[in-house]
């Protein structure tokens, strides 16, 4: 899958959980793209099974469409909270290089992020899980503290 189509995905899985739909109007603003560029992409991500749609009707995200969405948002945070909570990188500008930085680097890299980053944060709330995207206060979770700063 490539980068934009991870993009579009991430977009759509977003939006679901957040509004209980997506349509390719909302997908283009959201993204900042054209009603074309979005179907042109949907064709793509229902030909590989990962949406079910039909033209002019609501985007519906599969099973394995929610597993590939929940891996990049994953591989996304991770990165970011390593930039941001570890190295004090601003946080525009964490979130703009860990868009980035998930495409530069394997799997494996991503999964030691993930592994180091739960090392040295916290999370203050039991029931918080710093990676389940589906809960809405994760993708903006400022709850996480650096064990280390004070």
């Amino acid at each position: 899958m490539t980068a934009s189509l991870e993009e579009y995905l991430k977009t759509i899985y977003i939006l679901y959980n957040k509004n209980k739909i997506a349509r390719v109007t909302d997908i283009a603003l959201e993204m900042n793209c054209t009603k074309p560029s979005v179907n042109r992409a949907l064709k793509v991500l229902k030909e590989e099974g990962y949406i079910d749609y039909k033209a002019y009707g609501n985007i519906n995200i599969t099973k394995k469409g929610e597993e590939q969405a929940n891996k990049i948002i994953r591989s996304q945070i991770a990165i970011e909270s390593f930039l941001t909570d570890i190295l004090k990188v601003d946080n525009i500008v964490a979130k703009q290089e860990a868009k980035i930085m998930r495409y530069a680097v394997s799997e494996d890299t991503i999964k030691k992020f993930e592994e180091y980053v739960k090392r040295f944060i916290d999370i203050e709330e039991k029931e918080c899980s710093l990676y389940d995207p589906k809960n809405k206060k994760c993708i903006n979770c400022k709850k996480a503290k650096n064990k280390y700063s004070n």
